[in-house]
Order: structure tokens, then C-alpha cells, then sequence
């Protein structure tokens, strides 16, 4: 189960809440099967308590959401884009740590 402050991001809401967002937003490419999607998870969800109000952060289920999955080249899980202005402006593929995804962020 996700954090109080992550978002769920779907293929009907994606546009809206990720491109046209007014701040930058962490979108973490997932699915449930996937081992180190888990071990991502808190580190994820302490980001977004972390930076609540100044960043969105949400998780995509690639096998919920395949044109969105596909539009971006995700191809393995767990993939964190970042996205600004509705431009992607930063991709980390595979488990990773804290600091590696605030930089990502660039806040």
C-alpha cells in the first residue's frame, strides 16, 4: 500500500495530473509481481512526505497502464521518470537509493 501522500497515476489522469502539473512531479513505473518495486517503495513514499506540497509523487502500474508504459520506453521495473513543465527531464531504471532520486528531482 502506497503512502497518504502518494498519488495514483492511470492512463485517464496522467495527462492532467503529471503534464499539465504546476510542480515537478516523480512518477514511479511499477507492478506488483516486481521484487525491487517493493524495496523502492518506502524510500518513495518517504520522498513524498519528505517534499509534500513542493513535488507530486505517484506510482504508475505498467500492467494497469500499457499506452503510458509504452509511450515513455519503459521496458523493466522499477523505473522513476521525472517530469517538469510536462517535459520528462529525468530517468533512473532499476532500485536506487534516496539521494540518487531527490537529485533526480533537482529540489
Amino acid at each position: 500500500m502506497a503512502g497518504k501522500n502518494v498519488l495514483e497515476f492511470t492512463e485517464q489522469n496522467f495527462s492532467s495530473d503529471v503534464l499539465q502539473s504546476d510542480t515537478p512531479v516523480l512518477v514511479d513505473f511499477t507492478a506488483t509481481w516486481c521484487g525491487p518495486c517493493k524495496a523502492l517503495a518506502p524510500i518513495v513514499d518517504k520522498i513524498a512526505d519528505e517534499f509534500q506540497g513542493k513535488v507530486k509523487v505517484g506510482k504508475l502500474d505498467i500492467d494497469a497502464n500499457p499506452n503510458v508504459t509504452a509511450k515513455y520506453g519503459v521496458r523493466s521495473v522499477p523505473t522513476v521518470l521525472v517530469f517538469k513543465g510536462g517535459q520528462q527531464v529525468g530517468k533512473h531504471v532499476g532500485l536506487t537509493n534516496r539521494d540518487n532520486l531527490v537529485k533526480l528531482l533537482g529540489v
